[in-house]
């Protein structure tokens, strides 16, 4: 009997077969990851001689929250799932919601990180070096301060958009998950698509500047596939409550009227904390 086949990251975008295994898979839970504030599972998944390796967040070892008090978390990182996938950038990994050990949750595939990309540093002085946007200046002890900047990547840039779609409240450096063959993917969508803006991010280098002319054909699809009837509509529905999703329209029709990045509102803290 030979080994069950292993699917790299790489295929994630479109591919049938994982999202069967994915939907379909016997979940085989191998520990808990210890850092997550609601319980997240490592788990490998498998299916007609297929094998990958899967977190499991489910509904039951969720935290509630004051402020998002409709629907739950699992069904939050699926809407960011739907929302990526339609923009065509590919930036979460495969995720859905399904039965398993411990009742409804989310199932997202697992990515293997490349230690060797750097996308977040804390440099001396007051402006970046060439490459590199500010995000402002953090402690770092004995009273002194550094600078805390992102990469200048057109990942990034395409991330800034998503969530801001999304309206993430809690875009850490540790959800960024770099691959060793240059893609880029971020996790942890539980706190989105409130009602109302609580953006908080580390990637406000771009803030108040134009958005990219891809991203704003992106904004435009979004548009239409958000539109009643819309296929994104229909797949958010039974994920976001009709006011979320009415608000999520609402910031795709301004993000295009303005044409730019957004800026911190000052209504809320702006940057998470911690920041990685």
């Amino acid at each position: 009997m030979s080994a069950p086949e292993r699917i790299p990251p790489r295929s994630v975008t479109s591919d049938e077969p994982l999202a069967d295994l994915l939907t379909h898979g016997e979940l085989t839970v191998r520990g808990r990851i210890r850092e997550a504030s609601n319980a997240a599972l490592y788990c490998t998944i498998s299916h007609d001689g297929r094998e990958a390796a899967c977190i499991y967040k489910p509904v039951a070892g969720e935290r509630p929250l004051w402020d998002f008090p409709d629907g739950n978390l699992a069904r939050r990182e699926v809407a960011a799932y739907e929302v990526s996938e339609a923009t065509g950038w590919g930036l979460v990994p495969p995720t859905v919601l399904r039965e398993g050990p411990y009742g409804e949750g989310m199932v997202q595939l697992w990515i293997e990180v490349s230690p060797e990309a750097e996308l977040l540093a804390l440099v001396d002085g007051e402006e970046p070096e060439p490459g590199w946007k500010a995000i402002g200046f953090a402690e770092v002890g004995d009273g002194k301060t550094a600078l805390l900047v992102h990469a200048d990547d057109e990942r990034l840039r395409r991330l800034a958009v998503l969530d801001a779609v999304i309206n993430n409240a809690d875009r850490k450096g540790g959800h960024l998950l770099p691959t060793a063959d240059g893609r880029l993917y971020a996790i942890d969508h539980g706190v989105t698509f409130n009602t109302e803006n609580k953006l908080r991010t580390l990637l406000w280098g771009w803030a108040g500047e134009s958005l990219a002319p891809e991203a704003v054909d992106v904004l435009k699809t979004l548009q239409e596939a958000l539109a009643a009837q819309g296929a994104l509509a229909t797949r958010l529905a039974p994920l976001i409550t009709d006011a979320e999703l009415d608000a999520t329209r609402a910031r795709v029709a301004v993000l295009l009227e303005s044409g730019t990045h957004p800026e911190p509102s000052g209504e809320w803290p702006a940057i998470p904390w911690p920041p990685v």
